[in-house]
């Protein structure tokens, strides 16, 4: 097979093209996103294409029909009319701490544009942009199209702070005036971001911004699809399938395991990262690559302000209007964590109109608990991808429960906990919420599906854990014994729902140290 080369970290469309990486050809949805709308907005997680996507219409409109050869969208375009283009990418603004500083940036991207001419007169960004509008009009007496990546960017990182957010925001809507204000001048504007900031906030007066982010017919404009990845990258999942020694079935299940799940629509193609995808059939292995970087701190902070429940996001059944909101007008951080990646549509009920939500895939739910470890348990998530990981796995895998609580006995008494969580961990230790909290990210973190709180018919159960044979069924308790809680499991029969699985149904009641913080006894018994 001829040598493949994957665009991992390369968003520029005419590079992709000119030296022959491997690219999905969207350009069907996206000359039918662009054919007869004017201003349209579209959110999608971190590193799904955005800017991919924006550069292939920063090329469509600059008239670089050569690079389209071959591409679907040859068949539906007519004129291939050339436009001038100013192409902003907001990244460079991530991490700005003022307004001024903000400022500041937005003049400096503003003067690399091409179409940039120097005007004395001009003081704002906002001035600066409608002064460019106005004289390339002008000039060349074509309308203009402004695509703007990554919008959000320099106001995630100030979430949490009203202040900044506020003074950073004002300097962003003095910004995005001209866009509306020179509508006549404009041909096509296209506004990319992971978030939701609703007009009146951020846009000003673009009361006609058509958002398609939930649109079933835009679905899959970023990222890779179930049907793309059997078709025209199954070749890319043989070689890999070879490399591993594995054969091509066995690899296709472990990427779809790894990488998709994901639907931002309720008729979406299931849909994987893009981004770990292309890493994975580069370096020809499995790994969580979207979470090189590390979970968002803006996310961790909007969850903490919150106190979101982490072990609820297994499941949710919401209304779009509880994930779908502007930014500003959280009550939670659900819209967040669906926009940004870590929740999807999983169902969608057309006659409630509730959809549920739940974690894409193993990499989502192996990740965002790494991240979380720290921060709600205070546990120092790389003792937990030591060597405890793979002994705990393996008495799991064989169904030695006793090994496993005495592998965890072991791991949790020589824990370091975070800097600075001790007064927390002290309080938190008291109450019987945290071991649920500890052992549900846990076991989350090494990819095991696990429950809690989970509700049956006289009470909710603790903790509820699946295994490929076997099911357990957890009682945790700090005051009483471990007798006492297996006594629960079957006075109010916690286990009986999960007989009918046909997987044999395990009974573990726990009994945790405050003071310690490990489990000190155990009671096992099957169902």
């Amino acid at each position: 097979m001829a040598e493949r080369y994957y665009p991992v970290g390369i968003q520029t469309f005419r590079k992709i093209i000119e030296e022959d990486y491997v690219y999905i050809d969207k350009t069907d949805i996206v000359w039918r996103m662009q054919n007869k709308r004017k201003y349209v907005f579209l959110s999608r997680p971190r590193r799904f294409g955005k800017s991919l996507l924006s550069s292939t219409l920063h090329s469509f409109f600059a008239g670089e029909k050569d690079l389209f050869q071959g591409l679907k969208i040859m068949e539906l375009e007519q004129e291939w009319k050339q436009y001038p283009v100013i192409h902003l990418d907001l990244s460079i603004a991530k991490g700005k701490e003022s307004a001024n500083e903000l400022r500041r940036t937005l003049m400096l991207l503003l003067s690399r544009q091409d179409l940039y001419s120097e005007n004395p007169n001009e003081k704002t960004p906002g001035e600066v942009l409608t002064g460019m509008i106005l004289r390339v009009n002008r000039e060349t007496g074509k309308q203009v199209v402004v695509i703007v990546d990554e919008y959000d960017a320099p106001l995630l990182e100030v979430l949490h702070d009203d202040n900044t957010l506020e003074s950073m925001r004002r300097v962003m809507q003095e910004f995005y005036v001209p866009l509306k204000a020179n509508e006549q001048f404009i041909k096509f504007c296209f506004i990319t971001g992971i978030t939701k900031f609703s007009q009146l906030s951020i846009f000003s007066t673009i009361n006609n911004l058509t958002d398609i982010s939930l649109w079933p017919q835009f679905s899959a404009i970023c990222g890779i699809t179930e049907r793309e990845l059997t078709t025209a990258m199954h070749e890319d999942i043989e070689i890999m399938a070879q490399t591993n020694h594995i054969t091509s079935e066995q690899m296709h299940q472990k990427l779809k395991a790894r990488y998709d799940g994901y639907h931002f629509s309720e008729q979406s193609e299931d849909i994987y990262n893009p981004f770990s995808l292309l890493k994975a059939f580069d370096s020809k292995r499995i790994s969580s690559y979207w979470f090189e970087s590390g979970t968002p701190t803006f996310l961790i902070r909007q969850m903490q302000h919150f106190s979101t429940d982490i072990m609820s996001l297994d499941s949710m059944i919401v209304p779009s209007s509880a994930f779908d909101k502007p930014t500003e007008a959280m009550s939670s951080a659900l819209p967040l964590l669906y926009q940004s990646g870590y929740l999807t549509i999983k169902d969608y009920d057309s006659e409630t109109q509730e959809y549920t939500l739940a974690l894409p895939n193993q990499e989502v739910r192996i990740g965002y608990t790494e991240g979380l470890l720290p921060v709600y348990t205070g546990i120092d998530s790389g003792y937990v991808q030591s060597g405890f990981a793979a002994k705990f796995w393996r008495a799991l895998k064989q169904g030695n429960i006793d090994l496993a609580m005495r592998e965890m006995q072991s791991y949790m008494a020589s824990l370091p906990y975070v800097e600075g969580f001790k007064k927390k961990l002290e309080e938190a230790a008291t109450k019987e919420g945290f071991y649920e909290y500890t052992m549900y990210l846990i076991f989350s973190m090494l990819n095991v599906y696990a429950r809690t709180q989970v509700k049956c018919q006289r009470g909710r159960t603790d903790l509820v854990v699946w295994m490929p044979e076997t099911v357990y069924v957890f009682e945790l308790k700090i005051e009483g014994s471990a007798k006492d809680a297996l006594a629960q499991i079957d006075d109010r029969n916690y286990a009986i729902p999960y007989k009918a699985d046909g997987k044999k149904v395990i009974k573990v009641g726990v009994k945790f140290d405050a003071q310690t913080r490990v489990p000190e006894e155990w009671i096992i018994k099957e169902e």
